[in-house]
C-alpha cells in the first residue's frame, strides 16, 4: 500500500480538453505529443523527461538484473491499489527477490480507443506515487492505442533493470532442516481483486498487500543474513512457489498449519469461497528459505522493517515424502497441499 506521505504532493496528469482517448493520439503526430506532456509534467521527478526510445543508465562495475512483466487485471482499480502501481510493484519485487535494488523502469501501455483520460491520469500518478516508493525512475516507454474491443480498457507491460547486491543461491540448495518464512498475511491481494470484481460486499472489504518488498530483502542483505531462496508470492500464492521448490531441491516442503498467517477477514472469505489461503496471490509478501541456524536472526530482522514486521516461520524442508508440499495440521495428520492447476482467479495481475 501508499503510504500518505507518497501519496502527497503528486497531481493529475493534464489532458487539456481531450476526455477520451482516440485512435489519433497513439499515430505520433500532434495529439500523440499533446498525451505524452500532458502524462509528464506533473510527474517529472519521476519520470525521465521525454521517455526516449533508448534510455542511457548509469551502471555501476557490478551485474545487473532485467526483469519484464504484464498487467491485464480486472478491475483496474481495487482496495489497496490499482493497475499503474501494480505494474510498478510486481516489477520492482520480481527484482527484489532476484537480490537486486530495483533502478529503472520502462512502461508500455496499451490504451482502448474511447478510454477516459481523467482514468489514465489516475493511472499515471498512481504510478509516480509508486516508483517514488520503490526508489524507481522510469526512463523509457511507450503507447498503443487499439481499436475498440481490442483490449480491456488498458493493459500495462513493464520492464525493470536493478542492481544486484544479494546473490542468491537458489531452491535447488534447499536441504533438509532450511526454514521456510512468510513476511506477512497471505491472500491479501488476490481476495481483494475478487471481491471488488464481484461485488461481494465483504465487511471490511479485503485490501491488497501490494507495497514494495526491496527494504525487507536489503535488511537481510545488511544483516547478513544467508538467504538461500526468495520469491514474491504472487500467482499461485504461496503453494505455488512451494511446489516449485520442492521440484528443484527434489525435498518435501512441511508446513505447520497453525503457523500460516492468514487475516480473519480473508480466512473467512477462503472459507465461504472454498478456496485455500495458500493458493490465493499476494502482491506485498514474500516467502525466504534461510538455514535453520539463521532463522531467529532473519525474523528478528525482517520485523524490524514495516513491510515484513509480522514475518513468521511457516514450515521446513524435510526429506522427500510422498508428497512434495503437505501440511501438517493441529491433530498431527499430514495433509498433501495440491499443487495449483491453474488460477482459481484469473486476472488478478
Amino acid at each position: 500500500m501508499l503510504s500518505d506521505e507518497a501519496s502527497a504532493n503528486c497531481p493529475l496528469p493534464d489532458f487539456g480538453d481531450d476526455e477520451r482517448i482516440s485512435l489519433a493520439h497513439g499515430e505520433g503526430g500532434r495529439l500523440s505529443r499533446r498525451l505524452l506532456r500532458g502524462m509528464l509534467k506533473p510527474v517529472q521527478n519521476e519520470f525521465l523527461i521525454g521517455l526516449p526510445d533508448g534510455a542511457t543508465l548509469p551502471v555501476s562495475s557490478g551485474k545487473l538484473v532485467f526483469s519484464t512483466d504484464s498487467y491485464v487485471i480486472t478491475p483496474r482499480s481495487f482496495p489497496g491499489g490499482d493497475i499503474g502501481s501494480l505494474a510498478v510493484f510486481g516489477t520492482a519485487n520480481d527484482l527484489a527477490v532476484s537480490g537486486a535494488r530495483p533502478r529503472w523502469l520502462s512502461l508500455g501501455l496499451i490504451i482502448e480507443e474511447g478510454f477516459s483520460t481523467h482514468e489514465l491520469g489516475q493511472m499515471i500518478a498512481s504510478i509516480a506515487r509508486a516508483v517514488r516508493v520503490a526508489g524507481m525512475q522510469v526512463v523509457t516507454g511507450d503507447t498503443k492505442v487499439v481499436p475498440r474491443g481490442a483490449a480491456d480498457g488498458l493493459f500495462i507491460n513493464s520492464a525493470g533493470i536493478g542492481e544486484l547486491v544479494l546473490p542468491l543461491p537458489g531452491p535447488d540448495t534447499l536441504s533438509q532442516g532450511d526454514r521456510l518464512l512468510v513476511t506477512g498475511k497471505i491472500g491479501q491481494h488476490g481476495l481483494a481483486v475478487l471481491a471488488a470484481r464481484e461485488s461481494l460486499g465483504f465487511d471490511p472489504a479485503p485490501e491488497s498487500d501490494m507495497t514494495a518488498l526491496w527494504p525487507a530483502v536489503e535488511a537481510l542483505h545488511a544483516a547478513g543474513i544467508r538467504v538461500k531462496a526468495m520469491r514474491d508470492a504472487t500467482r499461485g500464492g504461496v503453494a505455488g512457489i512451494l511446489h516449485e521448490w520442492a521440484d528443484a531441491c527434489d525435498k518435501t516442503m512441511l508446513l505447520e498449519s497453525g503457523s500460516i498467517p492468514v487475516s480473519k477477514t480473508v480466512r473467512g472469505a477462503c472459507e465461504l469461497l472454498g478456496l485455500d489461503p495458500l493458493h490465493v496471490a499476494c502482491e506485498g509478501t514474500m516467502v525466504v528459505a534461510v538455514p535453520s541456524e539463521e532463522v531467529s536472526d532473519a525474523l528478528r530482522v525482517l520485523r524490524t522493517v514495516e513491510v515484513s514486521n509480522e514475518a513468521v516461520e511457516i514450515g521446513s524442508v524435510s526429506e522427500k515424502r510422498m508428497a512434495p508440499v503437505a501440511v501438517r495440521r493441529s491433530l498431527g495428520q499430514l495433509v498433501p497441499l495440491d499443487e495449483p492447476s491453474g488460477a482459481p482467479l484469473p486476472r488478478i495481475c
